[in-house]
């Protein structure tokens, strides 16, 4: 019998948007690219994570942070997509 592993959201995320394929379009990858947290939530963020490293966040908190952490491995993979994309399509700004 096949051992089930735990698989992250991440993981799944990746698998769904194919991120090791580079087939979006030059305008769609660069769009991608784009995307980022405003410096308020990275702001947030820094708060988040020196609360946790002091162990004095609260359960909303770490729930909060464990958002943003998601949010941002979303981006990464899109823009691992991206960055593969524009690389195969042969444009320098990858």
């Amino acid at each position: 019998m096949e051992e089930i592993t735990a698989i992250s959201e991440s993981e799944i995320l990746a698998d769904v948007i194919a991120s090791d394929q580079g087939d979006l379009t030059a305008e769609v990858a660069q769009a991608g690219l784009r995307w980022k947290f405003t410096d308020q939530a990275i702001a947030r963020m820094n708060v988040l994570a020196q609360r946790n490293s002091k162990g004095t966040i609260t359960a909303q908190e770490r729930q909060d942070l464990e958002k943003y952490l998601r949010v941002g491995n979303l981006i990464n993979i899109v823009q691992a997509k991206a960055r593969l994309s524009l690389k195969s399509a042969g444009h320098s700004d990858a």
